[in-house]
Parts: structure tokens; C-alpha cells; sequence
């Protein structure tokens, strides 16, 4: 194509080149810490300085903080107006006088203000550590789930102490005489909520084994910390804790195997060695002595607990009526919530076991559903000539609303009888609400949440209790309440037949 230019001379403008679709570029690193870039032959031929090109990569490439250990407070009695001089050069800064300008930073206090108010201003520093105190401890109240606990910054002349209260114990302590495993939390959260938005802001990082001090109460705090810190980085961490899997995830999980001296990563839950298998089962309680039973059988994983205990009660009643309850093939393994599901789904395809999933139809539901297709566990047990199946509750028991859970296979009146002897109440289905999800466990939470009976979520295993005494009154499924046994009745063959398909 030709232009005219400013001088009038006709000038060539070079047509540019096809761009493919798609390329792909390579980048390695090896013992020398060099790396190499290798371009694929769609965009090499392309490439007029291959050497600017490497450069550009290699910039673009993420950047990875490596940690294996998080430093603990060995005590913070520091002179303050010497750090206040050193702070300009960090290199001089030991870790520990680092973590104090961090804790600092996060309580919002000025190193240099609280050394110019020694002396005649101690009443307005102690003002100022007070309210800094106050702050520091709200941001902590919700990284650490099993107690309330209290930040108390002092300064006595030149030298800085944190002290720490439990809610209710009435006395602070200096935060280097509680347990290992507690310094080690406060000293990683503290260190990296000021670090993922300053000098770790957007890199990967990789923790190696974190949480190994804590209790394994504490590993639910760290997971949820964990989703704090994505916000801002990519996180990366290994462990052989069980606790520290988090179930609602199992595509983020992989497996590193090691087989004659080289190693390997798995995408996915599934290992042929052992070791890690054991700490998958673990995770999903599942003891080693079940591998023969749940690989002899035909699995159903429900929701929870309770859903298994009514599945199994309704089967047993119609039993008893001349109906066909739950085969004596299929075993009923409660996950512990709709979003653990996909986790044990995995873990059955990548076993090559004969299984099934049944879901409320709700909205946790419905994310199970679509986690477990975007998994690919139907296409990947079809490949290994097995079965996985996908049960919604609404269709297969003729539920007739748009929400249900295991407790609308009742009538109403029959499950509030069950809730207000749990709950000391005396709720009517006029207390319901009648906007909103009209799956009946959401609308009891509602309205126990409106009359001030519960201030969180439903707790049905509370309501599990009445509702056994109840069966355990009943003879066969003519003693079920109105409604009940129909449905009932067509869920028990909807999984029966679920799992005779194909056979």
C-alpha cells in the first residue's frame, strides 16, 4: 500500500504479517539461574530482534516469593529512637526490628511521632498507642475465629511491648509468652497483610508448609486468610495436613509423586502412591479399611449427615409397607456441606468407583452441579468405564417449588412441630415468610432470625433429634405424614434407578 509523505515522494509502508491465532511461548530456568526462552514456529519466523523479544518475556514473567519459615515475636523491647534513625536503611534492620515497623504500619503509628513525644507529650503518645491498639485489634477480629482477643501497644520510654487478653481472662500478657503456634499466626498475618499490598503486591506465593505449629483449629482460620491473601497474589502452599485441604476447592488441590528420584505433579485428587491418598481420605474422613467397601459398592454422596439419616429412615418405612427401599448395593456417604460434594465426587471418578451425587435444589446446589461439570467427572468416568450421575433433589421426589432441601419431603406443620421442640418455639406457618427462597429450612432461619432465636444460620442436626423420635414411632410408611410418602417413594426409585442405568 502507498502513501503520499510531506515531501511529496511516494513512501512504501510494509503490509504487516499474519498473526496466528494462537502461539505459545516456552520459558525455562536451569542450575544456574539462567533462563531460556523458546518461541513456537508460528510466531519465531515473525520475530525481527528474537533478543528484544526474550527481554519482554522474560519481564512479563510472574515474580515468586519463596517462604519456609515465618519469624515468631522473641519479645519487642527495642530502643526506639535508634530504630527511628536506622529505619532509612532496612538492610541494617534485623527481621525482628522489621516486624516492628510492619505491626506499626498496620496499627497506623508513626515511629518517628511516638519517639518526639517522649517526655512532655507521654499523655498524648498514650493516647495515640490506645486508639492504635483499638485498631490493630479490629483488624484481627476477623482472622481468628476461635477467640476474641485484644492488642495492647506500650511504650515506656525508649521501648515498644505488644501485649495480648483474651476476651475474658482479664489480664494482658506479652505476646512472646503465648503458644508457638499463636506467635506464628499473628506474626504471618501481620507480616503479609502489610507485605501483599506493598513489597509482595501481586507475586506468587509460595509457603512451604504453613500452619505445622497450629492447632488444627487454627487451619480454618489460616484457609480463610488464605482467601484474604488472594485478592492480591497468587498463593501457592504445600502441606501433608489433611486440615489444611479445603474441601469446597478440589480443583485448586494437586499431588506431587516421586517416583524413582524425579518428581511429578498431578492435576486433580487422585495419586497412585499411597501417602498422598492417605491424607486425601483423611480429609474426607474416609478410613484406609473403606477403600474395599465404597470400590465394592455403589456410592451416594449427599449433603450432610442428616440428609443420610432421613434417605435411610424413609427407605426402612417403605420396607416395611411392601415398597422398595434404597438397594442394599448403594452406601450413603454424607459430604458435610452442598460445596464438599465436588471434592468427593472427584475423588470417586479418580478412583473409578460406581457413583451418584444427590443436591438440594437450591443456589449451593446448583454451584455443586456446575463445579462438578466443569470437572469433567461424567466424561472422565465414562473414559474409565465407570458411572457418575448427577441426582437434583426437586426433580427426582416431585417437590412442587422452586427451592428444596431433604426437609420439604415433609409438611410443613409436621417439620415446625420438630423445630419449636428443638428451639423452645412456637412458630406457626403463618410466622414463615412467603417472599424470598421457599425452601422451608431458609424460611424457618428467617423467621428464628427475626424473632431473635438464632442470630447465625439453622442448626438442623438440633432438629434431627425430635425429628428421629418421631420415626422411631413409626411402623411403616402409612405413618409418615400427608404427602410424604409419595415423595419419598419416587426419590428412593429416581437413585434406584439412577444407578440400575446402564448396568
Amino acid at each position: 500500500e502507498k502513501e503520499t509523505g510531506d515531501s511529496g515522494d511516494d513512501e512504501t509502508v510494509p503490509e504487516a504479517p499474519d498473526l496466528p491465532k494462537a502461539a505459545s511461548v516456552t520459558v525455562t530456568r536451569d542450575y544456574d539461574n539462567e533462563y531460556k526462552v523458546q518461541f513456537s514456529d508460528e510466531i519465531a519466523g515473525l520475530l525481527e530482534d528474537s533478543a528484544m523479544a526474550e527481554a519482554w518475556v522474560i519481564s512479563k514473567l510472574p515474580k515468586c516469593v519463596y517462604m519456609d519459615d515465618y519469624l515468631s515475636f522473641r519479645g519487642f523491647h527495642r530502643d526506639l529512637p535508634n530504630l527511628a534513625i536506622r529505619q532509612s536503611n532496612p538492610a541494617q534492620l534485623s527481621d525482628e526490628e522489621k516486624t516492628i515497623l510492619t505491626v506499626l504500619q498496620l496499627a497506623a503509628l508513626d515511629l518517628n511521632n511516638l519517639v518526639g513525644k517522649a517526655g512532655g507529650a507521654e499523655t498524648q503518645r498514650a493516647f495515640d498507642t490506645n486508639a492504635a491498639s483499638a485498631h490493630l485489634s479490629r483488624q484481627f477480629i476477623d482472622k481468628w475465629q476461635q477467640k476474641d482477643v485484644r492488642f495492647d501497644i506500650r511504650v515506656d520510654g525508649p521501648n515498644l511491648d505488644i501485649f495480648v487478653e483474651d476476651e475474658g481472662l482479664g489480664a494482658f500478657v506479652r505476646l512472646e509468652s503465648r503458644s508457638r503456634g499463636f506467635q506464628w499466626y499473628v506474626s504471618f498475618v501481620w507480616r503479609f497483610t502489610a507485605a501483599s499490598e506493598g513489597e509482595f503486591e501481586n507475586c506468587i506465593l509460595l509457603l512451604d508448609e504453613p500452619g505445622i505449629h497450629l492447632h488444627h483449629a487454627g487451619h480454618t482460620d489460616l484457609l480463610m486468610y488464605f482467601e484474604t491473601l488472594a485478592e492480591t497474589n497468587t498463593v501457592v502452599y504445600t502441606t501433608h495436613l489433611a486440615t489444611l485441604l479445603d474441601l469446597g476447592y478440589p480443583e485448586r488441590i494437586r499431588i506431587m509423586e516421586v517416583d524413582k528420584h524425579h518428581s511429578s505433579v498431578t492435576h486433580g485428587i487422585i495419586s497412585s502412591q499411597p501417602e498422598p491418598m492417605m491424607i486425601i481420605e483423611a480429609a474426607l474422613g474416609l478410613a484406609g479399611g473403606m477403600s474395599g467397601l465404597l470400590g465394592g459398592r455403589q456410592n451416594l454422596i449427599v449433603e450432610g449427615g442428616e440428609d443420610a439419616l432421613v434417605i435411610h429412615k424413609l427407605s426402612g418405612l417403605l420396607r416395611n409397607s411392601g415398597d422398595d427401599g434404597i438397594s442394599d448395593r448403594i452406601y450413603i456417604l454424607p459430604a458435610r456441606g452442598a460445596s464438599k460434594t465436588p471434592m468427593f465426587a472427584g475423588f470417586m471418578v479418580g478412583n473409578q468407583w460406581d457413583a451418584a451425587v444427590l443436591l438440594d435444589t437450591d443456589a449451593a446446589g446448583e454451584d455443586a452441579k456446575k463445579k462438578i461439570n466443569e470437572m469433567y467427572l461424567k466424561e472422565l468416568s465414562a473414559e474409565a468405564k465407570s458411572k457418575f450421575r448427577v441426582i437434583m433433589l426437586k426433580p427426582a421426589s416431585g417437590i412442587q417449588q422452586n427451592e428444596c432441601g431433604i426437609e420439604d419431603l415433609f409438611p410443613v406443620d409436621f417439620y415446625l412441630e420438630c423445630v419449636n421442640e428443638a428451639y423452645r418455639t412456637n412458630l406457626s406457618e403463618s410466622d414463615l415468610p412467603v417472599d424470598g427462597s421457599d425452601q422451608l429450612s431458609k424460611r424457618v432461619e428467617t423467621a428464628l432470625q427475626a424473632s431473635n432465636r438464632i442470630t447465625g444460620n439453622l442448626d438442623k442436626k438440633l432438629i434431627t433429634r425430635p425429628l428421629l423420635r418421631r420415626f422411631d414411632e413409626m411402623k411403616n410408611a402409612g405413618d409418615l405424614p400427608s404427602g410424604t410418602k409419595a415423595k419419598a417413594k419416587k426419590l428412593i426409585q429416581t437413585i434406584n434407578a439412577a444407578f440400575a442405568a446402564d448396568k
